[in-house]
Parts: C-alpha cells; structure tokens; sequence
C-alpha cells in the first residue's frame, strides 16, 4: 500500500507540499510525527531533495532517532543529519570549529562540569559562596549564554554587586573554557551561529531542506541557527503548536510561529487538526480550554474517535482527600481491566506529589516518577531533614556530613540554634527555627522555576511538620515512607506521576489532573502577568490532550497547602469547560480513617 493512502487529506497536502517553505500547525495527537519523516521521505523519493541535502532537528536523540529510523525505512536512504540542535552543532564544529579558533577534539562540559569550574572560579576569586551563592551565579551566566550575550556584552549592562560579580565570573569562566579546550552546551549552538556567519558562503548552497520539529519551543540562538541553515537556496518545514509551548521558562519562544511568517512571507501554512488520540469530550473541552488565549495561532481540534465518557470533576474535603480519592478510583478501574501503567497523574508543580505519593503508597499501588525525584529524595528535603535529626540524636554521623557540604557558616548558624532547641518544642517550630537560623532559603533566592520549585518543595515540608508535631514521629513517618517509596519502585508496572511540563508528548487511558484551584493552576505567580495566565492555560491544554479514554479534574474545597491552611476557588480552567461535558455525579468511595487523621 502506498504510505500517501494512510493519510488524511491535511496530513497529505503537508506531505506532498511543492512551494517552497512550510509551516505546519500540529494539534496535540494529529500526526505531526508521521507527517514530518513521510514529508522527508517523499521528496527524497520523488527527487525533490537529495538525502545528503536534508537536515532534521529536534530537541530530543529519541525523536531524532525514530524520524531517521522511518525515513530509512520508507526511502531506503539517511538523511545527511538527524539529531537535537546540540549534537548538530557538536557536528559541524568538529568538522570545521578551526575557522572560528575552535580545536575538533573540544570536550562537551554538562551541567556538573560547569558548576564545577563556576564554584573553582569563584574560589579563585575569593568570592564568599556564603554571599554569593554558585547557583545563582550560574543561573545568571546560563540566562546570558541563552540570549546569546557575551561576557563583555554582559558586563556592560550589570548592575549591582551581585550581577558585578556573576560578570567577573562569566568572564573568567569563558577563558577557563578556552584554556581548557571545551565547550557547555549553550557554546554548541552560540558557536555553531558564529561558524555559520563566519562560512555564510561556504554554507548559502550547502543544504536542500531543513525539518525542525516542535518549532514552538525554540530559542533566540536557535532560530537565527535555522536561518543560517536555510542560506539562500534550502527550504525549511517547521512544525509546531503554539498552543502547547510550555517552556518559556528555558528560553522557548512560541512567537517564533509568527515569526517565521513574517521572515519568510511567501512561507504556506496548512493546519493538522484531526487528532487521533482523545475522546471527543476530551478534544471538545481542550478546544474550550485553549480557545481563550489570544496571543498565538489556536487550532479548533477534531476528532473521529469516539465520544467518550464524560470529564470526572471531583470536589474533595482536602488534599488528603483527593489523594484517597485518585487512589480509590485506580483501583476501581483496575477491576474493570485497566494495567496500571494505563494511568497517570499530572500535577502543576513538584511539590504536590508528597500527599499523593503517600496515598498511593497506602493504597498498595505502585508508582514511579517521570522527570523528577520522590518527595524525601529531593536534594533540599534530604538536607533540612539532616539538620531536623541532629535535633533529635546530635550523633547521627550521616547528617553531619551531609550539613558540613552546605556550608561552614550554616553548619555553625546551626549549632548555635541547636543550643537552644530541644526535642520536645512542636516540629513545625524546629523546622521554621533552622530554615530561619541557616538562611537556608537564600540558597534559591534568585526566582528561577527550578528554584521556585525547590521553595514549594520546603514549604510542603512544613505541612508534614505541621502534622506530626513531635518531632520523633515526624522522623519516623519520613523513614517509613520512604522505606515504602523504596520497595513500591521495586514493580516493574506502575501508575505514573509526573509535572504537567514532563508530560508534554506522552499519552494515557487514564488522567488525573489534581489541585485544580485557583494559586495551584493557575499558579498564584501567573495570575496578574497576561503573558504568564496565557502559558498556565497551554498548560492546561497539555494536561487535557494527554487523556485518551477518562479524565478526571480534582479540586479541594481547603488544603494545608506549604504548612498552611488554604481555602481557593476552583480553577477557572475548570469552569471555561462547557457543562454538558462534565460529570459531577461521581460517588466517592469511602477509604480507610488513616487518611484523614492528620487533615
């Protein structure tokens, strides 16, 4: 059979595009994948392009791998490069980084090997890691290398002692870099655009076709990389969603779609919007999500599949209650002959997984995470529980070597507030009491969202503190909990949970969206910045579109919520679903006292 014949007639007009540059608009589930490598293949087939002539790029080895895989098997011929923007680059600087001063035989330094050489650097500097903290610093020079903006550029628009400093860093570690004949991965792409700029003539007829998929979530650095590519002659099919661009936060830039329109005015757009995966009452209610937003291009979905159950919302009593809840309604469906690894829970941030990672755990039902670590494996949870048991046995030889790598001065800040504590004042006051006495806060004061993350992590911390007032009994839930994370990891099938943002791409039978309340999703940082509430509702778009079969929508009438008592209203993403979609009838399944026992 002829592959054209598998498509629908969207998919094939994208596939046999003949007009130069192409921009291809892929809902969530319509096929983007198969449309991009049969593209590839179809014009190597019908000597459109040659292979040797063809680059595709994406932000995953796994994507690239599969796309290469298919054309393979469909043209009986390799493109000339399918990789991530980074091995693309790592590529060609290898074969001529000479032009720019660049030796082939660079090493290629991770995220460890530059916090290394920043923490050495400012060793070197006498710069106080107590007063400036690395992480910081490093987050700074990352922001900078992600615009694209040189040390010297840097230091020309620092401000304050802190940015002053991070600048005498950042200058110091690019000539490390130099010196020690390597490259971070910013340098791959930052590089790559200068050897391009550098050898434009060499490069303006070098290529036939450029792929770039999930062009929503590209980069400054990364587009100018692709216009550099295209030169005069080759052709680019850019396929993108600009309703499920979600990483801002890395630099991703969902204008880029529009962008790449305004550059590139004779560009055709054609639309992919039959999805093949969800239910109609799920497609119908992402539409309706997501049609609110006004700052991008958004596709109506479609669907021929069937129209499914009805969207499950479910109000529960508290957070320990609409954790019992999800735990109860898998094993129900369990029954019924659902695996488990047809479920997943997705959650707006990390710091949400404690009391469901518990309720699972009671209930028996295994699970791992995607994308993360589990509660009391988190870095920041494992160093306040270090200083919480030298409260509770000044000999614990573990935890004092863990708080000695924190840091001297915290270690010594410690001690000091160790002299006055004791065991029997109520958890939540030791906790608060270190937290106060270390500073240890200020190590995540710069508002990344890995940091704002690991805040919201220590603030849930101060929720278990809260209900287990002695602090013996908090230390032994902790290790009891753990122990039981420890063997549930052990099973082989298991429900998944996982950060909205890690679930981007994935699919389920089932879907468990849980504290969908306002200053939860959307988070309580995006509801006053237009710009921020637009990426909260793509968000949640994700979230909706990752159901197949079921969805559930969970929301708690309060919650303790990082040590407090919160009462928020239900999400208004909840409320932009139409009401005939919805099913609210759902009867709880009473669990077991123990849930409730500390709520």
């Amino acid at each position: 059979m002829d592959q054209l014949d598998l498509l629908n007639p969207e998919q094939k007009a994208a596939v046999t595009h003949e007009g130069g540059h192409l921009l291809v608009l892929a809902g969530a589930g319509s096929g983007k994948t198969r449309v991009l490598t049969q593209r590839a293949a179809w014009l190597i087939q019908n000597n459109k392009v040659k292979a040797e002539e063809m680059v595709l790029l994406t932000f995953t080895n796994k994507a690239a791998s599969e796309m290469k895989e298919r054309i393979i098997q469909i043209s009986n011929e390799k493109p000339w490069f399918a990789g991530t923007f980074h091995s693309f680059g790592a590529k060609v600087l290898r074969n001529e980084g000479r032009a720019i001063g660049i030796d082939p035989n660079f090493v290629i330094y991770d995220t460890v090997d530059q916090k290394e050489a920043i923490a050495d650097i400012m060793k070197e500097l006498n710069l106080n890691p107590e007063i400036y903290a690395p992480a910081v610093i490093y987050d700074l020079i990352e922001e900078a290398k992600t615009g694209h903006v040189s040390p010297m550029q840097f230091g020309e628009y620092a401000r304050g002692d802190l940015q002053q400093k991070a600048f005498l860093v950042y200058k110091k570690y690019d000539e490390y870099l130099r010196e020690s004949n390597a490259l971070d991965f910013n340098d791959l792409l930052i590089k790559t655009v200068d050897l391009l700029i550098k050898r434009k003539d060499a490069w303006n007829e070098r290529l036939g076709h450029v792929f770039v998929d999930e062009w929503q979530d590209t980069n400054k650095i990364q587009y100018q990389m692709t216009q550099l590519l295209l030169g005069q002659r080759a052709h680019i099919t850019a396929v993108g969603d600009a309703s499920q661009s979600i990483y801002s936060w890395r630099g991703a830039d969902f204008r880029n779609v529009t962008k790449l329109s305004r550059d590139y005015p004779t560009i055709t757009t054609l639309n992919l919007s039959q999805n093949y995966r969800s239910s109609k009452v799920i497609i119908e209610a992402a539409n309706a999500v997501i049609s609110k937003n006004n700052s991008h291009p958004v596709l109506s979905l479609w669907t021929e599949n069937d129209r499914g159950q009805r969207i499950k919302i479910y109000k529960a009593d508290s957070g320990i209650s609409e954790a019992a809840y999800i735990a109860g309604k898998i094993k129900e469906l369990l029954q019924v002959g659902y695996s488990l690894s047809e479920f997943a829970i997705l959650y707006r941030a990390n710091a949400q997984s404690r009391v469901i990672e518990e309720a699972l755990l009671h209930a028996g039902l295994p699970y791992k995470l995607i994308g993360g670590l589990r509660f009391y494996e988190r870095a920041e949870i494992k160093d306040l529980l270090s200083y919480m048991r030298l409260i509770e046995n000044p000999k614990d030889s573990v935890s004092l070597i863990r708080i000695e790598k924190i840091g001297k001065k915290r270690k010594q800040a410690f001690e000091k507030f160790q002299e006055g504590a004791n065991k029997q004042m109520a958890t939540i006051d030791l906790l608060d009491g270190i937290i106060a006495a270390t500073t240890y806060t200020e190590k995540y004061s710069r508002p990344t969202e890995e940091n704002m993350a690991k805040l919201e992590n220590i603030k849930e911390l101060r929720s278990v503190a809260s209900e287990f007032p002695v602090l013996s009994e908090f230390l032994e839930n902790v290790s009891l909990i753990s122990a039981q994370e420890a063997a549930s990891s052990e099973n082989k099938e298991s429900v998944t949970m996982m950060t909205i943002h890690a679930a981007k791409g994935l699919e389920f039978g089932v879907v468990f969206i849980p504290g969908m309340e306002e200053g939860m999703f959307p988070h309580s940082r995006s509801i006053w910045d237009t710009d921020q509430l637009e990426e909260e509702r793509r968000l949640a778009y994700v979230a909706l579109t990752r159901a197949k079969e079921i969805l559930y929508i969970t929301y708690a009438q309060s919650r303790l919520l990082y040590g407090q008592r919160v009462s928020n209203p239900p999400s208004r993403f909840i409320a932009d679903i139409p009401t005939e979609l919805i099913d609210t009838s759902d009867n709880y399944v009473d669990q077991p006292r123990h849930y409730y026992e500390f709520d």
